[in-house]
C-alpha cells in the first residue's frame, strides 16, 4: 500500500475543536509581538503557540519563552517526525508551530493563537481551514525600515533584506481575512482585541461551546461555506 503523504496523514477536522485558532502574520518590524504580547495581557485566557526556530536568541530573549531554540539538525529531525503543524525558512532560518500542543489545546475548547508568517499561514489553513487570520501593516515601508532600525537587535544588512522581503511578504495580506494597519498602538491593539472577540461568538464556535443549549433550542450548526445565502 503506498503510504499517505504526510499532509494529509496530519489533516484535522476543525469543526470538531471547540477552541478557536487564531493566525497572527506580519512583515518583521510591523509590531506583531508587540500586539500580540498586550492582546495575552488583555486575553489571558489565549494560549499563544511558542514556535521552534533555529535562529539565535536575541538580547532579553529566553528559551521556552519567546521560542523553542533549536539547531538545524534537531529542527529536521522533528520535521521529519511530522511534529510540526508547519514549518517554514524565513530569512534563512528555520521556523515552526507544534503540532501535538495545537490539538490538545483546541480540543480542549481553548483559544490558540499562532504567531507565524505567511507561508505558515498557508499551511495550516489547509488543516483548519475555520482559523481566522489576521494580518499586521505597517503604515509604510518607511515606518517598517524606521522601527527596525529603532528594535537597534539587526545589521544594517539584516535591516535591508527584511525591508525588501516585507514586499512580498505584505503582497500574501489578502489570505488573511483581517487586516490591521498599526498606525497607532493602542488602536490596532483595539482593533485586535475587537476580531478575537467577535470571532469567538461565530455561530459554529458558539455551538461547539455549549453544545447542550443549542441541542435545547434545535439549532444545527452548519460550516458557513454550507449555510444558504437568503438573497
Amino acid at each position: 500500500m503506498t503510504p499517505e503523504p504526510s499532509h494529509l496523514a496530519h489533516m484535522h477536522n476543525d469543526t470538531a475543536s471547540a477552541g478557536s485558532l487564531f493566525i497572527v502574520a506580519a512583515p518583521s518590524g510591523a509590531g506583531k509581538s508587540s500586539l500580540v504580547n498586550a492582546l495575552l495581557a488583555r486575553e489571558p485566557s489565549i494560549r499563544l503557540s511558542i514556535s521552534c526556530t533555529t535562529r539565535a536568541p536575541r538580547p532579553g530573549e529566553t528559551h521556552g519563552k519567546e521560542y523553542h531554540f533549536l539547531t538545524e539538525q534537531e529542527f529536521i529531525e522533528r520535521q521529519q517526525r511530522g511534529e510540526f503543524l508547519e514549518h517554514a525558512k524565513v530569512h534563512s532560518n528555520y521556523y515552526g508551530t507544534s503540532r501535538l500542543m495545537v490539538e490538545e489545546q483546541t480540543r480542549a475548547g481553548l483559544d490558540v493563537l499562532l504567531e507565524i508568517d505567511w507561508q505558515g499561514a498557508q499551511q495550516v489553513r489547509q488543516q483548519y481551514p475555520n482559523a481566522v487570520g489576521i494580518f499586521i501593516l505597517p503604515p509604510s515601508l518607511a515606518t517598517l525600515e524606521e522601527r527596525l532600525r529603532k528594535r537597534a537587535q539587526d545589521s544594517d544588512e539584516v535591516i535591508a533584506r527584511r525591508v525588501q522581503a516585507a514586499s512580498g511578504e505584505i503582497a500574501h495580506a489578502p489570505e488573511f481575512e483581517y487586516a490591521i494597519i498599526n498606525v497607532e498602538f493602542e488602536t490596532a491593539l483595539s482593533q485586535l482585541t475587537a476580531i478575537i472577540q467577535a470571532s469567538r461568538c461565530r455561530l459554529l464556535q458558539q455551538a461547539k461551546r455549549h453544545s447542550s443549549l443549542f441541542a435545547d433550542y434545535g439549532i444545527l450548526a452548519q460550516p458557513s461555506h454550507n449555510r444558504i445565502n437568503p438573497n
